[in-house]
């Protein structure tokens, strides 16, 4: 059962108006089937739209933020738990933690380790949670055309790509992870 999901996104909304418009449908749609939001705690870009738009739709929001970033004065203090912690570490750790499944959104280099690592961490069965890409107007598309060029090498196995699922929207995305 999915009660939580950590979302991974990028805390710039981006040149494309639609990757905020699915933040903020994912975070609506997630309150609307009272799944609690897990993310990092910013109130800046993509991170802010998912978390804003749960909140108006009476969702729970959990932040997780280290200290540095709050001390840049980026902290989203308006939603329902904020946890602040000492590293980037421990905010991975704490939201994997929180998370029952994780969906990533358009992102840049923050946004891409969080995913590897949740991906990593699956591989070593150190967690058994589904792990997404919401591939919106084909953005991963070509980070998915070079995980297949790893199988197609040798330097992944097939069965490790196959965790990553994908979706193209946020009806898709919830359907997979609810089913």
């Amino acid at each position: 059962m999915i009660r939580n999901v950590a979302i991974f996104c990028a805390s710039a909304d981006g040149v494309d108006p639609v990757y905020r418009e699915t933040a903020e449908t994912l975070g609506r749609t997630l309150a609307q089937k009272n799944i609690g939001l897990v993310y990092g705690g910013s109130n800046v870009g993509l991170m802010q739209a998912v978390a804003e738009a749960a909140l108006a739709a009476d969702g729970r929001v959990i932040g997780v933020i280290p200290e540095v970033l709050v001390d840049l004065e980026v902290a989203h203090h308006g939603i329902t738990e904020l946890h602040i912690v000492d590293t980037m570490h421990t905010r991975k750790a704490l939201m994997g933690n929180k998370a029952d499944a994780f969906i990533a959104l358009p992102g840049g280099f923050g946004t891409f380790e969080e995913l590897f690592e949740v991906l990593a961490w699956q591989t070593l069965k150190l967690h058994a949670k589904p792990v997404m890409l919401l591939n919106i107007n084909g953005f991963y598309d070509k980070l998915l055309d070079f995980l297949d060029h790893c199988v197609t090498e040798g330097l992944l196995r097939p069965k490790s790509r196959e965790i990553l699922l994908v979706a193209n929207t946020v009806e898709e995305a919830l359907a997979l992870l609810t089913t």
